[in-house]
């Protein structure tokens, strides 16, 4: 394991110092690598879509800002998902014992598995997230939303992200998989320390985090995994539990990696999209009046906060063969970033891209949850509990206004905000 740490140690360091040195060169893939934490990425995307629709650089992948070849992409089966870690040449993993590591819910999971295994995988939870479903659920999504509410109307401050945003995403998850207990504190540190390994670890302290989250994560999915096989219920992980793949029963790997998926990015993608959106709508004025004259245009705030500001910024596809891309050549083993923040920014499919405008005719157009066969599994979920929470928020609290600094979280891929402080104003109740 010291061994291990200090390869570790050192090859960080050569990352490090090769990323500082092409940045400072111009190199685009750098520059998108070496972005600080918090950073504003659009301009990097901005010089990306200067050079062309596919460019090229010395870090050995290419880089699109093109809408059109980001979605190009993400529907061809020529082209496939590599785990985090081929990708970023660092195993984060703590090994458990006799060869075996820990589970990654990224690396291990549909997420990142190729046809068949991908296909087979993500059908087994897909119906819980079909329409049905969604409007089962909806009755429970607002009932938790108006509770939430009714707290912070007691006080004339409040934090949206972990007062509102959080709470909300999180009871809706843990109702969905089945979990017994919600410890808050600990759910946003295990989501938010995952979800930024798809940026990339920089340091020994990062991959010593990453290590302990994945070990509690793991004990912690253990734990309800046997509670559920004594006492299933009517929620997700009984499902998976219950499952068959090709007649066997889910692996155990496989449930594990499932499930803490399922729970991390179940409540990420909300919270990161939530607070975009009602950033987005106080920094308009005009935009929040056309929002409250009519509170049930909350779907329209949803894509257009989805497009402006995409929870996730960038992916990477590996081409399975020789392809050709944009009128250039990929060979097969190639990496290409589609940089999805850039591409929903695409002035050739976006009038005055980055204004944001609920108005805006193609709004879904964006890319924010993927295309093809990856296409987030929770899209439907996201869209519906985001609209029901940005139209009860704004239809109770009409006149909130920022009453503190924003905090954008600590990452390069993932965009969101992790404090935004505001003064609640006159509550008003909104009828359902």
């Amino acid at each position: 394991m010291i061994w291990h740490d200090a390869n570790t140690r050192a090859r960080l360091f050569g990352i490090r110092t090769v990323l500082r040195v092409l940045a400072r060169t111009g190199d685009p893939g750098a520059r998108l690598m070496a972005l600080e934490p918090a950073e504003d990425p659009y301009p990097v995307y901005g010089l990306v879509r200067s050079r062309g629709d596919l460019v090229s650089s010395r870090l050995n992948i290419r880089l699109t800002a093109s809408h059109a070849l980001c979605q190009q992409v993400l529907r061809d089966s020529r082209f496939g998902v590599a785990p985090i870690s081929t990708l970023t040449k660092i195993n984060f993993d703590r090994h458990a014992g006799e060869g075996e590591r820990r589970v990654q819910p990224v690396d291990d999971s549909f997420l990142t598995r190729n046809p068949p295994e991908h296909t087979r995988l993500r059908k087994l939870a897909a119906p819980w997230f079909t329409p049905r479903s969604l409007r089962q659920r909806q009755d429970a999504i607002r009932q938790a939303v108006g509770e939430r509410l009714d707290l912070v109307a007691q006080r004339s401050e409040f934090d949206v992200v972990n007062d509102f945003a959080v709470p909300v995403a999180m009871d809706t998850i843990t109702r969905m998989l089945g979990v017994r207990e919600v410890d808050q504190p600990k759910f946003v540190w295990w989501g938010m320390t995952l979800a930024g390994t798809l940026n990339g670890v920089r340091t020994m302290t990062e991959v010593r985090e990453v290590r302990q989250v994945l070990a509690e994560l793991e004990a912690f999915f253990v734990e309800l995994i046997a509670y559920r096989r004594e006492h299933p219920g009517d929620d997700l992980v009984s499902e998976l539990i219950r499952a068959e793949v090709d007649g066997q029963p889910l692996g155990e790997r496989d449930l594990l990696a499932t499930a803490e998926l399922l729970f991390v990015a179940g409540f990420e993608t909300m919270v990161n999209l939530v607070g975009n959106a009602v950033v987005a709508v106080l920094g308009s004025d005009r935009t929040r009046q056309e929002f409250l004259a009519d509170l049930d245009r909350s779907d329209d705030v949803v894509e257009e906060a989805l497009r402006i500001d995409s929870p996730v910024q960038y992916v990477a596809r590996v081409a399975n063969e020789t392809v050709e891309l944009g009128g250039h050549k990929v060979a097969a083993g190639s990496t290409v970033v589609l940089l999805i923040g850039g591409a929903n920014r695409d002035p050739g499919v976006f009038a005055d891209p980055d204004r944001f405008d609920i108005s805006r005719a193609n709004n879904r157009e964006h890319l924010a949850f993927s295309a093809g066969i990856h296409f987030c599994l929770g899209a439907g979920l996201a869209r519906v509990q985001a609209g029901v929470m940005l139209r009860e928020l704004f239809g109770r609290f009409p006149d909130m206004a920022h009453s503190g600094p924003i905090r954008r979280r600590p990452s390069r891929n993932i965009r969101g905000v992790i404090n935004l402080p505001v003064r609640a104003g006159a509550s008003r109740k909104v009828s359902s």
